[in-house]
C-alpha cells in the first residue's frame, strides 16, 4: 500500500527509521509526504533524500496556517526550481476553511492559491489540495482556469454536486481511517469511481471511535482497505491492485 497523504516530517527524526522499517514489514512501500511551510517543506526533502525509494515528496504551504512572508515564498519557488528531479507534488496547498477567524481574507488566500498553481502549471506537478466544504468548488474552479490536470482532494468533504463535478474532471479523491466509521466518508467512497480513490491517514493526526488513543501511522490503512473492500464488494488484493495504480497515475511515480 501507500499512503496518500501523510505529514512525515512531522514524526521522530530519531525514531522514523525503526518506524519506517516496521511499516515496510506491514506492507507499506511508500507514502506521498506532504509539507506545510517552507522549513517543513526542506525537512521533508530531507527525508526524501534519507529514504529514496520510500519518500515521494511534496512541498507548500497548508492554508490553514498564516500566509508566508514573500521572501519565503520566492526561496520556496527556487528550491521547487532546483530540486524539481525529487519533488513529486505540490502541496499541501488550498483554501482556509477551520482557522479563518484567525487568518487574513479569503481573498488573500485565493490570490496566493494562484500562485502556487502557476507553479505546479510551470514545473508540470501535480497538486495536493486542503479543500473542505464550500472552499472544495472555488478550488475546483481555480483548478480548471488554470488548466491543472493532475489533483488530488485529500480527505474531501463536500456537496456531492461538487464531488461530482471533481470526479467528472478526472480528479483524485482519497479517505483517511474515519472511513471505518463515519457515514459522510463512505457515502463519498460510493460516489468515486475506483479508478480515482486513494487511500490515506493524513498522519500523525489521530482518530476517533475504533482509534482513538491509537499513534496514526500507515499500518492503519489495512482498516481503510478493508472497509473500502466492503463499501465496493470487491477482493482486497483487487482493491490494493487498483489502488497502487492510482497513486501512480495521479503523482506519475513508479511503483
Amino acid at each position: 500500500m501507500i499512503d496518500a497523504h501523510i505529514h512525515l516530517e512531522q514524526y521522530d527524526f530519531r525514531t522514523l527509521p525503526s518506524l519506517i522499517e516496521e511499516w515496510r514489514e506491514k506492507g507499506i512501500k511508500g507514502v506521498i509526504a506532504v509539507s506545510n511551510d517552507l522549513a517543513s517543506s526542506y525537512r521533508t526533502l530531507e527525508l526524501k533524500a534519507k529514504f529514496p525509494d520510500f519518500v515521494h515528496a511534496a512541498v507548500g504551504f497548508h492554508p490553514e496556517y498564516p500566509l508566508p512572508s514573500e521572501a519565503d515564498f520566492l526561496e520556496w519557488e527556487r528550491v521547487v526550481r532546483d530540486e524539481k528531479r525529487i519533488i513529486t507534488a505540490i502541496g499541501e496547498i488550498g483554501l482556509p476553511h477551520y482557522n479563518l477567524e484567525k487568518l487574513p481574507s479569503l481573498e488573500q488566500y485565493n490570490q496566493f492559491l494562484s500562485r502556487c498553481l502557476d507553479i505546479a502549471g510551470q514545473y508540470q506537478l501535480p497538486v495536493v489540495l486542503h479543500a473542505v466544504h464550500d472552499k472544495a468548488e472555488k478550488v475546483f474552479q481555480m483548478l480548471q482556469q488554470k488548466k491543472i490536470d493532475k489533483a488530488h482532494f485529500h480527505w474531501l468533504k463536500a456537496p456531492s454536486e461538487v464531488v461530482t463535478k471533481i470526479v467528472e474532471a478526472g480528479y483524485f479523491l482519497s479517505v483517511t481511517p474515519e472511513v471505518c466509521y463515519r457515514k459522510r466518508d463512505q457515502a463519498l467512497v460510493t460516489q468515486v469511481p475506483l479508478t480515482q480513490l486513494l487511500l490515506e491517514t493524513d498522519g500523525p493526526w489521530q482518530f476517533d471511535d475504533m482509534f482513538k488513543n491509537i499513534a496514526t501511522t500507515p499500518i492503519l490503512l489495512s482498516y481503510v482497505l478493508d472497509k473500502v473492500s466492503e463499501l465496493y464488494s470487491l477482493h482486497n488484493q483487487t482493491l490494493k491492485e487498483q489502488i497502487l495504480l492510482n497513486v501512480s497515475s495521479c503523482y506519475e511515480i513508479s511503483l
